[in-house]
């Protein structure tokens, strides 16, 4: 098996440890003064690009779950820990169909975490209108979200 890795620059280390035990619901498995690692057999990895006339980088991350029970878990350990998610139901982007919470971590990366309901022969409802007319496809609308705030974590 293979997992993806994904390595962040953060400038907090303990509010950004909260921050993904929440979302993982898993504390580090390494964790050392200046380091944290997540070694996780769930979830998996979904990595995808675009070229949609966005600046290059990173775009988004996320999580990708089997079950909208799953999804509802996620957004519950997030609300637990006073850190803001917002609903996106039935969201037509990315050739897909789907159940979304959208989040900013601490340095205001967006998170999607989402539950495909099902493909779509598009890139998204808005896919036709001009760059400044869309709505946030694969990134939402997630500008209201402040920077996640620790609560309990």
């Amino acid at each position: 098996m293979k997992r993806m890795h994904i390595h962040v620059s953060v400038d907090d280390l303990d509010k950004n440890i909260g921050f993904y035990s929440a979302l993982f619901g898993a504390e580090p498995t390494v964790q050392h003064d200046d380091y944290a690692k997540w070694r996780l057999d769930d979830p998996l990895v979904n990595f995808a690009i675009s070229n949609r006339g966005r600046e290059n980088g990173v775009n988004h991350l996320g999580l990708e779950v089997e079950s909208d029970t799953e999804l509802e878990e996620i957004s519950a350990r997030l609300n637990q820990c006073n850190i803001e998610n917002i609903a996106e139901k039935g969201a037509n982007c990315c050739y897909a169909e789907s159940d979304k919470y959208w989040t900013l971590d601490p340095q205001g990366i967006p998170w999607e975490n989402f539950h495909t309901l099902s493909d779509i022969p598009m890139y998204g409802a808005d896919a036709q209108k001009s760059e400044s007319e869309r709505s946030g496809c694969c990134v939402g609308d997630i500008k209201s979200v402040s920077t996640a705030k620790q609560g309990c974590c």
